[in-house]
């Protein structure tokens, strides 16, 4: 009889998940925060396959705790918590799980943006509370027809623009080179320009070391003070403390953000500011989306296993 592979699972996956996962593998199980070393050397020995959720980092020491490691299957598109380079030079694949979110992820992008200029929050509040018998809501913002600016045109990017288009919105985008199939929105070279330009600045930046501040404080006086930023993607790529010092001085107009520098203990700062929307990072947060995610990382395991092609190698 053939012995299964042996997977360590990092994090807390979904039960739909571990039901796919139980029948496959020798499962083992870790904390995202916890020391690999604390299993024992002989359960490390034998671990092929790493399926891994959350953004604990991953790097080389410790990839070289488990020395016959093939595959760290990522849950989730941004894999920047992992050594991609240190995988590489170990012979070491890795895998993540794109366009099954983009969609989810792209939907609450707009969604912030709509609840943000129109006021949703508080005017459910305002409903709620019977303020309303007291007089109407105070008047809001549109946002049809306005001027956007994408930082950012990859799958979530892109999906965003198609989304906001329906709005008759003014599109332009930046991305290092300008992207086929984005003939209809105008490609700006420079960030700066680009948020002096829009309205509005929807930042969908994949993660890792190179985007990192990458909307930075010029940027954010170029948007201005009525101008808004919307964060889907990592709170690594915006500079955080110039954003809140713009944001408590006026000179800019408001957020809405789903991810932060440091969460769920985000800066306090944010939580008095009644310009910010705040989310609990749940863009990709929908059963359907989730579940999705979660078959793509098996089926990369199970091929892995199996001795076929990956699905979605990054390295």
């Amino acid at each position: 009889m053939t012995a299964t592979p042996h997977l360590l699972l990092i994090g807390t996956h979904e039960p739909w998940d571990l039901d796919l996962i139980a029948p496959r593998f020798t499962v083992h199980h870790l904390d995202g925060g916890a020391d690999p070393a604390s299993l024992d050397e002989e359960v490390r020995n034998g671990i092929t396959l790493i399926g891994l959720k959350g953004h604990a980092p991953l790097g080389g020491a410790y990839m070289d705790l488990f020395p016959k490691l093939e595959l760290i299957a990522n849950y989730g598109v941004g894999y920047d918590a992992i050594d991609v380079d240190a995988a590489a030079s170990r012979g070491i694949a890795v895998t993540n799980t794109p366009d099954v979110l983009s969609g989810d992820v792209a939907d609450l992008a707009v969604g912030m943006l709509i609840a943000h200029c129109r006021g949703i929050v508080g005017a459910e509040a305002h409903a709620r509370s019977g303020a309303w018998s007291d007089g109407a809501f105070p008047l809001q913002r549109r946002m049809f027809g306005k001027r956007v600016g994408i930082m950012g045109l990859g799958r979530i990017g892109h999906a965003i623009a198609q989304r906001l288009a329906a709005f008759e919105m003014d599109i332009s985008y930046w991305s290092r080179a300008p992207k086929p199939g984005a003939e209809a929105w105008r490609h700006e070279p420079d960030p700066v320009a680009l948020a002096r330009d829009a309205d509005f600045l929807v930042v969908a930046l994949a993660g890792g070391a190179g985007t990192v501040g990458l909307v930075n404080g010029e940027m954010i006086d170029a948007l201005g003070p009525d101008g808004v930023l919307v964060n889907i993607s990592r709170g690594s790529t915006i500079d955080e403390p110039a954003m809140l010092d713009a944001l408590e001085s006026g000179r800019l107009g408001g957020a809405a953000l789903d991810v932060f520098a440091a969460a769920p203990d985000f800066d306090p700062r944010f939580k008095v500011l009644d310009t910010v929307l705040l989310q609990p990072h749940q863009a990709s947060g929908t059963v359907e989306t989730r579940k999705a995610m979660g078959q793509l990382m098996i089926d990369n395991l199970i091929a892995q296993a199996e001795g076929r092609a990956l699905l979605t190698r990054v390295n």
